[in-house]
């Protein structure tokens, strides 16, 4: 039997509808309303893409959107200036620089300039430490949209073997963090492989929950996944087109083979993505929270 999809696209409407109504709450409250600045260098089209949907996501939840584009020439010290201004500035309450960068400015830098209680995709060092306490203030987004698909797909994750395959600082050493934690939603034990993993099979073989981040397409098989697993397909892949011109998507799952093993998949797309920006919404509704001084998720 054919495995259960997890419809990312269902999951991020019903947290939207209930972003949205926290949105209207605290502007009735407390007359704030919630604001998120992007700030766009250069004009690579994926990035154009992603900055556009975040700020219309903003504009569909009742969110004020400040959106800041620069030349490709933009030298580093003059978006560290416009990153102070957007610190000090008590309309914004996240701030979100689109990465990548030009090579001649460091993401480092400008990730740390950014004052922490803003830092909605949740990279500076000082909210990664909370994470890794068990603390996170802004969880970063695709792996906080990870934990909702698994918690609102029913997959039991208190005590499950995780494995994680992938370990970067965006999706894998985080989204590992966050279901290690001694916490609702968590409390699992997870694995965490790589391209230097031995026998990468044997590892996700043992999964009740795949996490896949690997950056390769189809990197995972159907006869790499312990039958009736949850297999969260973190990548996606331009692999050509369509007949009609349209790009064509691939995880980094075979989906065809893994579908009839697990007993739960994300597609691609409609799996992971619609929940990234979901998430970056949430947090931009927890850091209007935190300046009022009130409980994050209240």
């Amino acid at each position: 039997m054919p495995a259960e999809i997890i419809d990312g696209k269902k999951i991020a409407q019903e947290l939207r509808e209930e972003i949205r109504a926290a949105v209207a709450e605290l502007s009735r409250r407390y007359n704030v309303v919630p604001g998120l600045a992007t700030v766009l260098v250069g004009d690579n089209p994926a990035s154009v893409s992603y900055v556009s949907a975040k700020n219309k996501a903003c504009m569909e939840l009742g969110m004020q959107s400040f959106q800041h584009t620069l030349p490709e020439s933009t030298s580093e010290d003059e978006l560290l200036a416009l990153i102070d201004r957007l610190n000090a500035d008590p309309q914004v309450h996240g701030i979100l620089v689109q990465l990548p960068l030009p090579r001649s400015i460091s993401e480092d830098r400008v990730i740390r300039a950014i004052d922490p209680q803003k830092d909605v995709d949740g990279f500076h060092p000082y909210n990664v430490g909370l994470l890794a306490l068990g603390e996170p203030v802004f969880p970063p987004c695709t792996p906080a949209g990870i934990q909702e698909l698994l918690i609102r797909s029913g997959t039991p994750i208190e005590g499950a073997e995780v494995v994680v395959v992938g370990r970067s600082n965006i999706v894998g050493k985080p989204v590992a963090l966050m279901l290690m934690q001694k916490r609702n939603g968590a409390n699992a034990t997870v694995t965490v492989c790589h391209t230097q993993t031995r026998d990468l099979a044997f590892h996700t073989r043992r999964a009740d929950i795949l996490i896949v981040a690997a950056g390769k397409p189809q990197a995972v098989t159907g006869d790499m996944i312990r039958p009736g697993a949850t297999v969260i397909d973190v990548g996606v892949n331009r692999v050509g087109y369509t007949q009609t011109g349209k790009a064509k998507l691939v995880g980094d799952v075979d989906f065809d083979s893994a579908v009839q093993i697990a007993g739960k998949i994300t597609p691609v797309p409609g799996g992971v993505g619609p929940m990234t920006i979901t998430m970056l919404m949430r947090n931009t509704l927890r850091a209007a929270r935190l300046r009022l001084g009130l409980d994050l998720d209240g």
